[in-house]
């Protein structure tokens, strides 16, 4: 099993540099924790917004992509409450930030991970978790 983190999810879905990369990792359903809704939407809002590289409309014709990709269970949703503990200690031992270390957290159960953060994956790999940098 494999989890995604948001630096990745994001990547693929605002077809940045690198995209396709990600796609053979949502062959069969990856897993990632419910706050990378939160951090994608914050991406897709900063491509229109800040970056202006979207349009609105298109902003949420990728939102919309997001929510299928949960909805048809590609990308199955853990709470973040369940690897919280974990992710703070983490956090707090590799000088990341919550949100990168829950990911590491969740991926410590699975064994995997796929992102485009080199730094959360330098601090995964010290965890024994088999990383793929995208």
């Amino acid at each position: 099993m494999i989890v995604i983190d948001s630096s990745a999810l994001a990547k693929y879905l605002l077809r940045e540099e690198g995209w396709r990369g990600v796609e053979k990792y949502l062959l069969k359903p990856a897993y990632s924790i419910d706050h990378i809704v939160k951090e994608v939407s914050n991406a897709i809002w900063k491509h229109a917004i800040v970056h202006g590289y979207i349009s609105k409309d298109m902003a949420l014709n990728v939102y919309s992509l997001l929510k299928r990709l949960i909805e048809e269970e590609i990308i199955v949703l853990e709470t973040q409450e369940k690897y919280i503990d974990k992710a703070i200690e983490i956090a707090l031992d590799n000088k990341i930030t919550i949100y990168d270390a829950l990911y590491i957290a969740q991926a410590i159960s699975y064994g995997e991970l796929v992102t485009s953060n080199k730094v959360q994956a330098i601090v995964a790999e010290k965890y024994g978790i088999r990383v793929n940098i995208v």
